[in-house]
């Protein structure tokens, strides 16, 4: 039966590196481990409420569940819609071999509402640099959080050598190729844009300088960071 499935697993292209146990570990091409050391996700969640938004592969979600999460519902629409790299299968069968309860819920980001519920941890890992309208998202994250609830968040961030609230567009596939990538925020505008939704105690986790986007434009200098920031309550 292992065999069976380790047959299954090795047809799919798998985005997140997922311990599935039995021996049975994704061949993911994101660095999950790393990346969940670098935005300190609690070790216990017990009895705590997750929306892991932008869920991809699962691993986020599947991670929450085995730290003791009461519910996890794990968010994704334009990767589950168009299968983009096998990932609407990774998540089907990641949660079948762990025979998980995270409840899948697919909605774009701009939609969500407190409709889907509200939550104690909301994990929003590698979304804002993809939304058309990064603040109206923002306000859509900050609408299911519960007062005093924890955000978990990772992006690119721009213009890292401007000290006010700025964001770079990219235009075309700029970043990394990818068309479905429209804006790099900076740090200072990062933190006004989480303040103007009523997030506070704003604590970054890690920060990675990385290459210049253009060639022609040094000023467009991009990173990555993660952080993590309370709801008022």
């Amino acid at each position: 039966m292992n065999e069976e499935l380790r047959n299954e697993m090795e047809s799919i292209k798998w985005y997140h590196t997922i311990d599935l146990g039995n021996g049975l570990i994704t061949n993911g091409s994101s660095n999950l481990p790393e990346r969940i050391v670098e935005m300190q996700l609690p070790t216990d969640l017990m009895g705590l409420d997750v929306l892991d938004i932008g869920a991809w592969d699962g691993g986020l979600s599947f991670e929450c569940e085995r730290r003791g999460a009461a519910k996890v519902v794990a968010l994704d629409s334009y990767v589950w819609k168009t299968e983009k790299e096998g990932a609407g299968r990774g998540f089907d069968f990641a949660h079948k071999v762990l025979n998980s309860k995270v409840i899948k819920c697919s909605c774009e980001v701009p939609d969500i509402s407190p409709a889907i519920g509200t939550f104690d941890v909301v994990v929003f890992s590698q979304i804002l640099y993809h939304m058309r309208h990064p603040l109206l998202c923002m306000e859509r994250v900050a609408s299911v959080t519960k007062p005093g609830g924890l955000l978990i968040m990772e992006t690119v961030v721009d213009m890292l050598s401007t000290e006010r609230p700025a964001a770079a567009f990219y235009p075309n596939d700029e970043l990394c190729g990818d068309f479905t990538n429209w804006w790099g925020v900076n740090v200072p505008c990062l933190m006004a844009m989480l303040k103007d939704v009523g997030y506070e105690d704003i604590t970054i986790t890690a920060s990675q300088r990385l290459d210049s986007v253009t060639t022609d434009n040094p000023s467009m200098c991009h990173g990555r960071i993660s952080l993590q920031a309370r709801m008022k309550k």
